[in-house]
């Protein structure tokens, strides 16, 4: 089992920039992918990032690209999103999951295997 924590969430004026973080307990996030899914209130959870166990295949939304960067620091088995340039509809609240596939970078939320609690982003426009 492992446990998830997001936390980095908060208020924003529109152009300003977060980043939030994922951190694991319960064993090493090294082999997994990553991915950060945002929820806003109404709609379906949706796919922001992703990033491959092996560092070095990452993906994104299109709303996001350009702007949303994933990393990770397996020492310290924590995810990161910086998020720059937000906007009013970039407003939700941001998860942090796991899953395990070693061939592929699913974006679909049903691939993922563990989740946090979430982490609220507000956007002011």
């Amino acid at each position: 089992q492992v446990q998830l924590a997001e936390s980095g969430g908060g208020l924003v004026q529109a152009g300003g920039s977060l980043r939030l973080s994922c951190a694991a307990s319960g064993r090493s996030l090294s082999a997994d992918n990553m991915g950060w899914f945002r929820q806003a209130p109404g709609t379906e959870r949706e796919f922001v990032a992703a990033l491959r166990w092996t560092g070095g295949t990452t993906k994104y939304a299109d709303s996001v690209k350009g702007r949303f960067t994933i990393s990770r620091d397996n020492a310290e088995n924590t995810v990161y999103l910086q998020m720059n340039g937000l906007k009013a509809e970039d407003t939700a609240v941001y998860y942090c999951a796991t899953n395990s596939y070693k061939t592929l970078l699913p974006t679909r939320p049903g691939a993922y295997d563990y989740w946090g609690q979430g982490t609220q982003v507000t956007v002011s426009s």
